[in-house]
């Protein structure tokens, strides 16, 4: 799939997240700690095409260090989950959008550790002034979303502690792990035409604490 950093791009990927009929898992998961993340899509390291910011994060953390994440964190005593994602965005990478740049929201995601994470989609006309905060992220990188839909680009294991799948996203030579490898999996399915669901996806038991 071609997809040029242009408002021809967006509006695909706006009718197609439209026409998501996404699972709110609150209710059911009203135990867990709310969280939400930032689907960043952003130009790429080639400026013309679009791709998804993803993070590195900060080493100096206290959970989840040296981990590949997608902005985001906590909500707030009465924050909604887009705006959250919102201001950990501008938190994390300086970079500051607004509701009309949100394009929708895709499945919950509930976590080993005790969050059930929302994933916002969002669009940044301008992203080439990212001011990293050092203190949570090592470093930022732009992934082309060609990259996303490659036939290698995600694979499926099992483990011992667990009957369900445990997902992962190659990202030139590392494994990223869910939750991050699958919220991005359900949006790259998105781009896809196609309808996945991932909750049941697993997370490596580091991540479980």
């Amino acid at each position: 799939m071609m997809a040029p950093f242009n408002p021809g791009t967006r509006a695909m990927i706006e009718a197609r997240v439209a026409k998501f009929d996404r699972i709110d898992e609150s209710d059911a998961a009203a135990h867990l700690k709310r969280a939400a993340v930032a689907l960043v899509l952003a130009h790429a390291d080639h400026a013309a095409d679009t791709g998804l910011l993803l993070t590195l994060r900060a080493s100096s953390l206290r959970a989840h260090s040296n981990q590949w994440a997608l902005p985001g964190g906590r909500c707030d005593p009465g924050e909604t989950v887009v705006e959250t994602a919102l201001r950990e965005l501008a938190e994390e990478l300086g970079l500051r959008l607004g509701a009309c740049d949100v394009i929708g929201i895709l499945d919950d995601y509930p976590t080993r550790s005790g969050y059930l994470i929302t994933p916002v989609v969002m669009w940044a006309d301008d992203s080439r002034q990212l001011v990293p905060n050092p203190d949570e992220v090592a470093s930022v990188h732009r992934i082309a979303l060609t990259e996303l839909l490659r036939p290698e680009a995600f694979d499926f294991i099992r483990i011992p502690e667990s009957e369900r799948r445990v997902i992962r996203y190659s990202h030139f030579g590392h494994m990223i792990h869910a939750p991050t490898a699958a919220l991005v999996y359900q949006f790259s399915e998105l781009l896809a035409g196609r309808i996945t669901r991932v909750a049941e996806l697993e997370q490596p038991v580091f991540a479980w604490k």
